[in-house]
């Protein structure tokens, strides 16, 4: 990782996280709307990086969630 990316995924990751829970919350009102719905929130997200931690972060949530 470089220091820029390391950088950057330091000052964001609490963000990321705290946006992951909060459309993780949304899965049960939304049942099977939520794939679809969640991936346009994902693609909306700018930049790419921070959409990319967000989507490790639900994947994360994901996985807890199915233990």
């Amino acid at each position: 990782m470089s220091t820029g990316r390391a950088e950057f995924h330091q000052q964001h990751l609490e963000r990321a996280r705290s946006e992951a829970r909060s459309l993780f919350e949304r899965k049960h009102a939304l049942q099977g709307a939520w794939l679809p719905w969640v991936a346009a929130q994902l693609y909306a997200m700018a930049p790419a990086e921070y959409a990319s931690m967000v989507r490790r972060e639900l994947q994360q949530l994901q996985m807890q969630g199915s233990e």
